[in-house]
């Protein structure tokens, strides 16, 4: 039994159709490569409740220049709310990554510690 085929006029739009599915995947990968490809990336590896007073936040931060970072660190209580905030200098002295922990004072008491953002040192 043959397959059935296409109705006349109709093929054109099809490869019409398929060519603008294919630029609009491959511009949303261009989009989003580019918005991402060298720009600081971080990583939280452990966190320590202090006591009701303070928190220790330990992380690793990637910049692919090797440029020094300041990083903001937050505590946070349970209902998400900000509790504790602190921007730390990074200092990368030329390497891609680097371990860095911050003892940081809390309003009340804190149940996760989190690194907000990494920017490039001014």
């Amino acid at each position: 039994m043959p397959l059935p085929r296409t109705a006349p006029g109709t093929l054109k739009w099809w490869v019409i159709g398929s060519i603008g599915i294919a630029i609009g995947v491959a511009l949303a990968i261009w989009f989003g490569l580019s918005a991402t490809v060298g720009l600081p990336t971080w990583q939280v590896t452990g966190y320590k409740v202090v006591d009701d007073d303070s928190v220790r936040v330990d992380f690793e931060v990637h910049s692919p220049g090797g440029e020094d970072l300041t990083c903001t660190v937050q505590a946070l209580a349970g209902d998400f709310a900000v509790v504790g905030s602190t921007d730390v200098p990074v200092e990368l002295a030329g390497a891609d990554s680097t371990r860095t922990s911050v003892a940081l004072r809390t309003t009340s008491r804190a149940v996760t510690g989190d690194v907000k953002t990494c920017v490039v040192a001014p």
